[in-house]
């Protein structure tokens, strides 16, 4: 069974990645292909990136990077929910990447972003800096506007064709995780 990690990719008082990532959650929970379990990053409590070694190094020795190593390392993917702050993704997320490299490398990620305009910027930077990591990203991907798929700017309310986005994703992800799974063997 492959096993999905949904990443909440903010830790912002009053996020809306957590609702959003829910609802993602929700949708992937009644598939059969795959298992899927929320990560989110406010539990984590990750500091600057404060490890002496490089991460591709793989030579950690903080508890919390162990940690953060060991709860990424099972999965098979990934659903990065992020926020477009400033024409990319939040920088708790980008620290959090930073700190490991080899648990991120030969499994497939996927986006759900949100934001003024939709959060495109976001998801295409976090494509680059997963390139690095030998991250393979789906094409598919869901952009969420603050306009259309929230109320008041907070209230997440996604329309009704977003559904459909978040099962071609998903379709995508769960494929190329699976097929990705004999270059960790």
């Amino acid at each position: 069974m492959i096993d999905i990690g949904i990443v909440i990719g903010s830790t912002r008082p009053g996020r809306n990645g957590e609702n959003v990532a829910r609802w993602v959650h929700d949708l992937a929970a009644k598939r059969d292909d795959a298992r899927f379990e929320l990560v989110d990053l406010h539990e984590h409590a990750l500091p600057h990136l404060d490890e002496p070694q490089p991460a591709a190094a793989g030579s950690y020795e903080n508890p919390h990077t162990l940690a953060w190593s060991e709860r990424i390392a099972r999965f098979d993917g990934f659903i990065f929910v992020t926020p477009e702050y400033n024409r990319s993704t939040s920088g708790v997320l980008k620290n959090a990447i930073d700190f490991l490299y080899a648990e991120w490398a030969d499994k497939a990620a996927a986006f759900v972003s949100y934001g003024v305009d939709g959060g495109v910027r976001a998801a295409e930077h976090l494509r680059q800096v997963l390139g690095q990591l030998q991250v393979a990203t789906v094409q598919a991907q869901v952009t969420l506007s603050l306009f259309a798929d929230f109320e008041n700017l907070s209230e997440f309310r996604p329309a009704a064709h977003q559904e459909e986005r978040v099962t071609v994703m998903l379709d995508q992800l769960v494929s190329w995780s699976r097929a990705l799974r004999p270059l960790r063997a």
